[in-house]
């Protein structure tokens, strides 16, 4: 299972999501520009000591994230989308693609990708969005839940 960041712009969820994914082995992508440098204090102490166990690699875009895993097919998670996750059969081969903190994913990317845009139930109307490294995590578990 490969995890995408999409322009992430807040280095302690970049930090949080390295960690995850060290500790599930699933290689970590960040595409596009990020809002931090990577070498940003704050993502290397959240993080903490085991971005040695990332696999970790940069695109500069989504077509060169596409290009470099021919064998995935492409899972892309947002508020805005209509399918739940846990409605989803998720392959080990997938690579879950997560857009940035404040603005998600571009919306022709998710009319493009209706069959596989997905978004996680949430009870409550008045909250918009969760925490994006939190976000990763309850699909990542998931994914790996079904597929394992």
């Amino acid at each position: 299972m490969h995890v995408a960041l999409y322009e992430p712009e807040i280095p302690p969820n970049t930090g949080n999501i390295a960690r995850l994914c060290a500790a599930t082995n699933s290689p970590l992508h960040i595409v596009g520009v990020t809002g931090f440098r990577m070498d940003d204090r704050t993502l290397k102490r959240s993080g903490l000591d085991y971005w040695q166990f990332v696999e970790l690699h940069r695109h500069i875009d989504l077509d060169d994230l596409k290009a470099s895993l021919p064998d995935s097919r492409f899972v892309y998670l947002s508020t805005k989308a209509v399918r739940h996750h846990t409605d989803f059969e998720f392959r080990e081969s997938d690579c879950l693609v997560f857009g940035p903190e404040t603005r998600g994913l571009p919306e022709e990317i998710l009319h493009a990708n209706a069959e596989t845009s997905l978004k996680i139930p949430m009870a409550n109307p008045n909250v918009r969005s969760l925490n994006l490294a939190t976000s990763v995590g309850i699909v990542l578990f998931e994914a790996i839940r079904q597929t394992a």
